[in-house]
């Protein structure tokens, strides 16, 4: 296959295409920046039509990452930075399949967990979730993040690809032992005593394995029944002090310091971020997925985390 990544030189983008080109796919990473990469790599300006959209016509799939890091403050500058970035790149992207004599016959367009409302009760799954941005008690971040989700999308939902097949990713946090990516992070911080219970802990993490997330998207790729909004995520997501207290024990780790919330308010400024990305309950499902037949390898974080462990140990 000829697969298109706008905006894959992140985390998740080399995760793919370091797969599909040890698969033997055709890979083209398109990217703001010129970057050397084991993989093709095309410049764009991730607004406008321009030489790159002759990468989309007769590729067969296009998987869409492009947007502005959210680990950062949500100051005017930022919010605009993260809604334009996410709206624009995705309606060019759709411009571009659009004018393609050959489209793809997949466009994977990133979305985000984070669409879904805070809650503890119960999860969120594709089929009956609960959108969010009409809690009364939201904090103003949260709901200018669903805000973006939405945004993003409608960009997608609203471009005229008839012959294109859409999948909306609502993906949680994808997990693998990349240098400085999200598993990285934590075992960090575990390792220096710090990964202890956040705020009162009962905020649930979603997550998914490296491995689970690749074997997804060849899935969505290979199965026409599946369009739309698809939750990609374990299906067992948990609550930060038992997903903290099982990646400490698979880390050696006897001690984590707990952050009350005062305190991670107070290290979101002084790091320029956001307590959203660690306080807010994201647990989601992926009920979708399930129903079509796809099985996970590692659905429990247990399983999941003594593999990461293992496999950054090797690399580290």
């Amino acid at each position: 296959m000829k697969i298109v990544i706008p905006a894959g030189t992140g985390q998740v983008g080399t995760v793919l295409a370091r797969q599909f080109v040890k698969d033997g796919h055709d890979v083209a990473v398109l990217s703001r920046k010129a970057v050397e990469l084991p993989w093709r790599v095309v410049r764009w300006d991730a607004e406008t039509l321009g030489d790159w959209a002759a990468e989309i016509d007769g590729a067969d799939v296009v998987i869409n990452l492009a947007g502005r890091n959210v680990n950062c403050r949500y100051n005017t500058e930022n919010r605009r930075q993260m809604m334009d970035s996410r709206v624009r790149s995705t309606r060019v992207v759709g411009d571009a399949i659009a004018a393609a004599a050959h489209p793809p016959k997949v466009w994977l367009q990133a979305s985000t967990a984070t669409i879904y409302a805070h809650r503890y009760d119960a999860p969120n799954d594709d089929v009956t979730g609960i959108i969010g941005g009409d809690e009364l008690d939201a904090p103003d971040a949260w709901r200018f993040s669903i805000a973006v989700a939405k945004a993003w999308e409608k960009a997608a939902n609203d471009a005229d690809t008839p012959q294109t097949r859409k999948v909306l990713m609502r993906s949680a946090i994808t997990m693998s032992p990349d240098k400085d990516g999200i598993f990285d992070v934590l075992l960090g911080l575990v390792r220096k005593g710090l990964g202890g219970t956040a705020g009162d802990g009962r905020q649930y993490i979603s997550w998914i394995h490296e491995l689970d997330f690749i074997r997804s998207i060849y899935w969505l790729i290979e199965h026409d029944e599946l369009s739309g909004p698809i939750n990609i995520s374990s299906p067992n997501p948990l609550p930060n002090k038992e997903f903290m207290r099982i990646l400490r024990k698979a880390a050696g780790v006897s001690i984590g310091l707990p952050a009350m919330e005062w305190m991670l308010a107070i290290g979101a400024v002084l790091m320029r971020t956001e307590t959203e990305l660690i306080l807010k309950s994201r647990r989601v499902v992926p009920t979708r997925l399930l129903q079509s037949g796809f099985e996970f390898e590692f659905p429990d974080w247990q399983d999941a985390v003594r593999d990461l462990i293992s496999r950054w140990r090797e690399q580290n």
